[in-house]
């Protein structure tokens, strides 16, 4: 079997609004570990309590994911910031 190649090179990867694509995430299991805790009963009940305790993990995951994203972006804008700098010094 003959192995595959690309046949062109990869894009460049998107670059968004990283840090508030993941805090909305992190709100959004937040809330609904929220809206689950009144059925927390239910849950228990019918053998569902993983789903409350799913949505606390991805919160708390979410947590260590804006710490980590917000310092992504931060060492990206010190990066360039000096790039900037020892271009404009090359330059002169």
């Amino acid at each position: 079997m003959a192995k595959w190649t690309p046949k062109h090179e990869a894009p460049e990867p998107l670059e968004g609004p990283v840090v508030a694509t993941i805090t909305g995430g992190t709100i959004l299991w937040f809330v609904l570990f929220l809206v689950q805790i009144p059925f927390y009963g239910w849950f228990d009940d019918h053998g569902h309590l993983w789903w409350v305790w799913t949505c606390l993990a991805g919160a708390g995951l979410g947590l260590i994911g804006i710490w980590y994203v917000r310092g992504r972006d931060a060492a990206i804008k010190r990066a360039a910031a000096e790039a900037a700098v020892s271009a404009g010094t090359e330059s002169s």
